[in-house]
């Protein structure tokens, strides 16, 4: 990627240091912008190149997912959310709406939030699901600490938001929270 985006010059030194700096290929081209640019040869021209690999790799990973049966592709809807959301710095928060078949009907990112908290709304997300007729959904935020761990505001909202589907939707009527 550096030899296009810095031509005619030796680029090993500069890839060297941003592997160093940042851990991976991937967390390279995660980085944010202000990031990159602290490493001495990196410039404009890297960190559009980094956006145009960035955007392409999602967009790769997102194709393998749209419009196919969820349970019969965790993997790639785990893949998919990894590929946009694991480098973030900030956590979004995103609903994956299915339909009866559990085909992904949309994928929508409701917010972003800070380091550590994402303000969610839980009347948004059923209002959401009833205008797509979505019969499920799942939930997926990341935690740039790196700890997967569910933290008591995450159970805490999980339950709220179960409990607007509930007052919406009716209770035992055949829906069930994952």
């Amino acid at each position: 990627m550096l030899f296009r985006s810095i031509p005619r010059r030796d680029v090993k030194p500069i890839a060297k240091a941003l592997i160093c700096r940042f851990g991976s290929f991937a967390k390279v081209v995660a980085a944010p912008w202000h990031s990159l640019i602290e490493v001495p040869g990196v410039g404009e021209a890297v960190s559009a190149d980094r956006r145009i690999v960035a955007a392409a790799g999602q967009r790769l990973a997102r194709g393998q997912v749209t419009k196919r049966a969820v349970p019969g592709s965790w993997t790639a809807a785990i893949d998919d959310c990894r590929a946009a959301m694991a480098f973030e710095d900030r956590e979004p928060f995103r609903i994956l709406f299915l339909d009866k078949k559990s085909a992904l009907i949309a994928d929508e990112v409701q917010q972003v939030g800070t380091v550590d908290h994402t303000p969610v709304y839980p009347r948004e997300i059923v209002r959401r699901a009833l205008e797509l007729s979505s019969t499920a959904i799942v939930l997926v935020h990341n935690h740039p600490s790196g700890n997967p761990t569910p933290s008591q505001a995450d159970i805490t909202m999980t339950r709220e938001i179960i409990d607007a589907r509930d007052h919406c939707c009716g209770k035992g009527d055949g829906h069930r929270a994952a």
